[in-house]
């Protein structure tokens, strides 16, 4: 039997939506039946070569949620039809950081859906058994799949961030994962400061609870508003990864304040030393999530705490479309794929 896919073929390439043979579940897999996948920007950087791990020929895709329809040696039979959010790592199992449970930091991942694995711009898929957090009824699988990565990564950033009950924190773009974060620091009692370059955006960025909202677009200079307004943020989530808003986000924190990198481009960041030792400034990556922030987001969604923004859906065959209007950056929320 075949199936629908579309399917990386290398940096600099168009992807391709091609049939390929339906996955069978091996030893402690399962096989899912998609419902749903979220569109990122990661894919952009994947299709134009900015993130390239040596993998060819290789299904895209990795905010997904489907119905668990056949399961491999081992799996509890209880688990056959079960709706499920997919966590997308599996690190090796042995290394010190999948013992600790931070399987995203694993430097030998076995398998990673959507990167280097096979992903969920398909009709179906196979995962590890323990990778699929249940989704409780009353939760739409169209709406929670997004959450996979934007929903994750932002629990995981934030987690990274330590915020406190009335630290200034800063959305520094608010696509997915920033209004995933706007969310979640509000939820820990932050308050919050959105900057982007879309009205529309910053409009549903207020409607979510940032307590102020800065136009990029503007002739403004960003990091003295935020400094007008709080003295100087707390914390600064950094999602755009350009130059000029990495040196902005920088340049906005107070002292000891932290500085968390999401986002990225071919851009880099130039800093010298002395900026960050006078100031004591503790800068901080954040990639990806936890198992356990998987499972974060799916309760947090459930009890209405987070709440998950799909601008749109559309079909497999118009994954095109829905590309182009992710690096247009129309897009207010995600762009979800749907398998009817």
């Amino acid at each position: 039997m075949h199936m629908r896919a579309v399917r990386y073929l290398g940096p600099g390439q168009p992807f391709s939506l091609q049939s390929i043979p339906r996955p069978e579940p091996a030893a402690g897999q399962v096989r899912i039946k998609l419902k749903a996948c979220g569109m990122c920007h990661t894919e952009l950087h994947f299709r134009d070569g900015l993130l390239d791990l040596g993998c060819r020929d290789v299904t895209m895709g990795h905010e997904i949620a489907g119905e668990i329809e056949a399961l491999g040696a081992g799996v509890d039979p209880a688990r056959l039809g079960e709706r499920v959010l997919v966590y997308y790592y599996e690190g090796c199992g042995h290394c010190e950081y999948c013992r600790t449970g931070d399987e995203q930091l694993c430097p030998a991942v076995k398998a990673q859906p959507g990167f280097s694995s096979d992903g969920g711009y398909a009709d179906y898929m196979v995962v590890r058994a323990t990778n699929c957090v249940v989704v409780p009824a009353h939760v739409s699988l169209e709406e929670i799949a997004p959450m996979a990565c934007a929903g994750t990564t932002a629990v995981h950033a934030g987690k990274m961030a330590r915020i406190r009950p009335g630290d200034w924190v800063v959305i520094h773009g608010t696509g997915g994962v920033g209004l995933a974060l706007l969310q979640y620091a509000r939820h820990m009692g932050g308050r919050v400061i959105a900057i982007d370059r879309s009205a529309k955006r910053l409009e549903l960025a207020s409607t979510l609870g940032a307590e102020h909202v800065i136009d990029a677009t503007a002739q403004v200079d960003v990091a003295a508003a935020v400094m007008a307004l709080t003295g100087g943020a707390d914390v600064v989530f950094e999602l755009v990864g350009r130059e000029a808003t990495l040196r902005a986000s920088l340049q906005m924190l107070r002292r000891r304040g932290r500085y968390v990198l999401v986002g990225y481009s071919a851009d880099v960041l130039q800093v010298h030393p002395i900026d960050l030792i006078v100031r004591e400034i503790q800068v901080m990556g954040s990639v990806g999530s936890t198992l356990q922030d998987a499972h974060d987001i799916v309760d947090l969604v459930s009890r209405g705490v987070i709440r998950s923004l799909v601008d749109h859906s559309i079909a497999l065959e118009d994954f095109e479309q829905g590309l182009h209007t992710l690096e247009e950056g129309h897009a207010q929320g995600r762009i979800v794929i749907r398998f009817d």
